[in-house]
């Protein structure tokens, strides 16, 4: 079995990591030549400010008194400037949001492994194509643009990275620390001959990162004074160092100014994913070369936000986020980033027709070549006749489009050339993403053959070893030599045909894996054939009956991951389980109590999903009721008079308790210093690691026995759970830990139901002596119910206090016990350790289960690996790359979650056996007799 496992591992980890080679490489090509407008610029120096997490509707609107809360970023919009919205895509973090203004490009998913910091892959910049570039900002941005470029011309700096604390008393000193070094630079350059000649340039950027109003966002919330107050702070900066620069360069008219920011934030103080809160960020553009503010009597966009802003007269010109990066190139003169997919947002610029028409032109020419370089890669890695070009883009199509588009602005008609332009550059993004999906169907099909071969394996592997459907098969010998040739044959002709056309290794996995895959199962022939002969023998309508049963349960777990209510009404069904099967008839009291915590669960995925409001009274009151029940627990062990206990055990006891009562406290102590802005006491940060360190050995160190041990696991990750919880959710593992103990009782009785088992004393049940391998039992229909049930109660763990698969439900107040100085890996580490502690007890509940029902563990695991692959190969079909960036975000995110939690319920199956089964032993001081 091991070698069945870490087959079992391989090929899930393979499944898992196709889909970002399928959906989510990169997109980026190179080899281009760099597109620049032969007409002379209109600005010699622009000034970029990005006002990190800053949302369109926080910088717009009107104050409660009804002043407006940039009275100087109105006023240029007023009457100086262009303004409108920047439409930024999922995911909504600082990296991708930069590299789409800059570069131009929106980043691929594979970034994220990255943490969204170092360059993934190399790109072209406005930065890169400028004479120099100054920067002042977050140490978490900027190096990746000096980085990429090429030469010494991108000066960067920064702040520590220890500044970002969002336990700070006042982030906006970021913001102060930006603006105080523009001005002393300033005013250094003036007795700097070089550096003066420098700013004195054509083609220069400087660019002004503003984090203070994402890192008071996350610490307070959009809707707080903080963040209010941070937006008027930059309002002033702005405003000072737009006048300075102005008179430094004695007001030549020469500089043009962006505002704008990476992406928004919810109002729950997060971002990440596809909401309008996050995807919404104000663009606003004046200065040299920018049109005036437009006069308009109506407009319509579906949102309502003009009425609100009091902005319905002057015209709003929204754009893309990538859109940026060409209109700033324009503006200095400078080539196109080589990567760009923005389109020129013509209406910002005051300009000549001839100059729009041939700026357009070199867009459309700069895209073009993308598609080129991408095409031709495609046509090398491709046999001639299975190549299908791009129809629309064909060669001789590129030529008439352009020889066009020429001769138009010759005979200077500027408004046909532009819409020409406009058509190609739609035309060469969509062949852009046509050959970027190019072999897409072919692999996703390899992957749906492996998937289905392999789920098939695992269910005749149950049947075959688990059960009593099929006879012993004798197999023949002669057989498997012409199975094996003829697989071997048949994998040695795809590997072929996948080196002619140089394809990357990793196709190699995905086209070779459904070889050994469907060799496996096709040599499992005779059981198949047993099998069905002995399916017919049984009722054929309990038999449809049992299937549709279980597609159904499937399909409510597919689609629970889509609405949380699902949970809801699964669970009081299972609240009914016991009167539909008859079961209270013999265990009332047990029957009643698992309905109550049924219906108690069944209220969580109700709720609305976690940080949304913070409650530390909540959590509090969870804190005390672990410790009122251990108190309970306590009590009946001391009164227990048996083998059950001795001293050391009530010492650790104890000791777990005292736990439970500090992580109360300090999570009491965090919440009160970081509202009064005194930053995360030095001594809980302490006792906090302290406690995440011991609660992984508190449970080794106590006894074996069943309930004991049980219990001990809870304690010990309610003590961690504590420190991570802001309001709710605290209650959650109590109450799913209750059920899965009635859960064991449960089973007990549902075995002598069945008359499968005599009833075993479950108190004196010890997990070190449990695995008799003589009593095993063969499966039963029930045990297919009983998978059911924990990979239910599993994704109850995951979604019962809010939707896990979507980036901007994590909380970052979650971890302030812990840290509060940013750090996305630590903060991360700890936010996915909150989610998988519910999965704990579940896990070591059903490895009592188990061993308690007297199956081995192999038996319930291969039919919740169906289950959950059954599960799997649904998401794999409902992965999108279109559509809004919402939905693409919760496809892949449903998927790696479902493959993950194959996965790592692997791990948890062996993590959940160590922690029932082992027990480190303390040295004892004095002798004592054994107990």
């Amino acid at each position: 079995i091991p070698v069945f496992v870490l087959a079992g591992l391989l090929v899930h980890c393979v499944f898992l990591i196709s889909i970002f080679d399928i959906y989510f490489s990169s997109p980026l090509v190179h080899g281009m030549t760099p597109q620049q407008t032969p007409l002379p610029p209109p600005a010699k120096r622009l000034v970029l400010f990005v006002a990190d997490g800053l949302r369109a509707d926080s910088l717009y609107e009107f104050n409660s008194n009804g002043t407006p809360r940039a009275p100087y970023l109105r006023g240029i919009l007023e009457n100086n400037g262009s303004w409108g919205i920047s439409h930024t895509r999922v995911p909504t973090e600082s990296r991708p949001g930069h590299v789409a203004l800059i570069a131009g490009f929106y980043e691929d998913v594979s970034a994220v492994a990255k943490g969204w910091k170092e360059n993934p892959v190399e790109f072209d910049s406005v930065f890169n194509e400028s004479k120099y570039t100054w920067s002042w900002g977050s140490p978490d941005i900027l190096p990746m643009f000096a980085k990429g470029a090429t030469g010494d011309h991108v000066y960067t700096f920064c702040y520590t990275a220890e500044s970002e604390d969002f336990g700070a008393q006042d982030a906006a000193k970021l913001d102060t620390w930006v603006f105080d070094h523009v001005k002393s630079f300033f005013n250094s350059s003036r007795s700097n001959q070089t550096l003066f000649s420098a700013l004195n340039e054509e083609k220069v950027i400087l660019f002004l990162h503003l984090l203070g109003i994402d890192t008071n966002g996350h610490a307070h919330r959009p809707s707080s004074r903080e963040y209010k107050e941070n937006i008027k702070m930059v309002d002033e900066g702005v405003k000072e160092i737009a006048s300075m620069i102005e008179n430094f360069f004695e007001n030549d008219g020469k500089t043009a100014f962006i505002l704008t920011s990476d992406h928004g934030m919810t109002d729950w103080g997060s971002h990440g994913a596809g909401h309008p809160s996050e995807t919404l960020t104000p663009l606003i553009v004046w200065g040299a070369g920018v049109n005036y503010p437009q006069k308009v009597t109506s407009q319509f966009f579906e949102d309502n936000f003009l009425k609100e802003w009091k902005l319905e007269n002057l015209k709003r010109l929204d754009v893309n986020q990538a859109d940026i990066a060409p209109l700033m190139a324009s503006l200095i003169g400078v080539p196109f980033p080589l990567n760009s997919v923005g389109t020129l947002p013509l209406e910002y610029l005051n300009n000549t027709a001839h100059f729009k028409a041939e700026s357009m032109f070199t867009n459309a020419v700069q895209i073009l070549e993308q598609f080129k370089v991408k095409m031709s890669q495609k046509k090398k890695t491709t046999l001639s006749f299975l190549f299908t070009p791009f129809q629309p883009l064909l060669d001789s199509e590129q030529i008439n489009f352009l020889e066009k588009a020429r001769l138009y602005i010759q005979q200077q008609k500027y408004d046909e050339a532009v819409s020409l332009c406009k058509t190609l550059i739609n035309l060469a993004l969509e062949g852009l993403s046509y050959y970027h999906t190019y072999d897409r169907l072919f692999l996703g099909l390899s992957i749906a053959v492996s998937f289905v071969g392999w789920t098939t394996y695992v269910i005749l592997v149950i049947i075959k070893t688990h059960t009593s459907l099929t006879k012993t098969v004798q197999t023949n010998n002669k057989e498997p030599a012409v199975l094996f040739y003829s697989f071997a044959i048949v994998g040695m002709i795809i590997a072929f045909f996948l080196l002619i056309q140089t394809c990357p290794w990793t196709y190699y996995i995905y086209c070779l894996l459904p070889v050994p895959v469907w060799y496996a199962v096709v040599r499992e022939l005779p059981v198949i054939q047993d099998l069905a002969a002995n399916l017919l023998s049984l009722h054929i309508g309990r038999s449809i009956g049992f299937l549709l049963i279980c597609g159904l349960g499937i399909e409510i777990l597919v689609f629970s991951f889509f609405y949380r209510f699902t949970l809801t009404i699964g669970l009081l069904v299972f609240a009914a389980w016991p009167v539909i099967t008859q079961l209270w008839v013999q265990a009332k009291t047990t029957a009643l109590i698992w309905a109550l915590l049924c219906v108690l669960l069944a209220v969580f995925p109700l709720m609305p999903v976690v940080g949304r409001e913070p409650s530390i009274p909540l959590v509090i009151t969870a804190g005390l009721l672990t410790l009122l029940i251990s108190c309970f627990s306590l009590a009946s062990l001391c009164k227990s008079k048996n083998k059950y206990r001795n001293n050391e055990d009530l010492k650790v006891h104890f000791y777990q308790m005292l736990s439970i009562a500090l992580s109360t406290y300090v999570v009491s102590s965090t919440h009160d210093s970081l509202q009064k802005k005194q930053g995360l006491p030095v001594l809980n940060q302490i006792i906090s690691w302290l406690t995440l360190a011991s609660s992984s050995v508190f449970p080794l160190l106590s006894p074996t026995f069943l309930f004991q041990r049980l219990f001990s696991i809870l304690l010990s990750l309610m003590s961690t759970y504590l420190l991570l919880s802001t309001g709710y959710e605290a209650l959650f593992p109590l109450v799913l830990s209750g059920l899965m103990f009635v859960w064991i009782i449960m089973e007990q009785e549902a075995l002598q139901h069945y008359g499968l088992s005599l009833k075993p004393k479950l108190a004196g049940f010890n997990f070190a002596y449990a695995t008799d391998i003589t009593q095993l039992r063969q499966l039963h229909l029930d045990d297919v119910r009983r998978s059911f049930f924990f990979i239910f109660f599993i994704v109850t763990a995951f979604f019962g206090t809010g939707n896990i698969a979507s980036v901007n439900s994590f909380d970052p107040a979650s971890v302030y016990c812990f840290l509060t100085v940013f750090s996305p890996f630590m903060m991360g580490g700890l936010l996915v350790l909150k989610v998988i502690i519910p999965f704990v007890p579940v896990s070591c509940a059903f490895e009592a289960v188990q061993v308690t029902t007297q199956l081995s563990s192999k038996s319930l695991f291969l039919i919740v690996l169906v289950i959950s692959d059954i599960m799997a190969l649904h998401f794999f079909f409902l992965v999108k790359d279109y559509g809004s960036w919402l939905d693409i975000g919760t496809s892949i995110s449903h998927y790696v979650l479902v493959m993950s939690l194959t996965i790592f319920m692997m791990l948890m199956n062996g993590l959940a056996q160590l922690l029932t089964t082992q027990r480190l032993e303390l040295p004892r001081r004095t002798k004592q007799h054994s107990t």
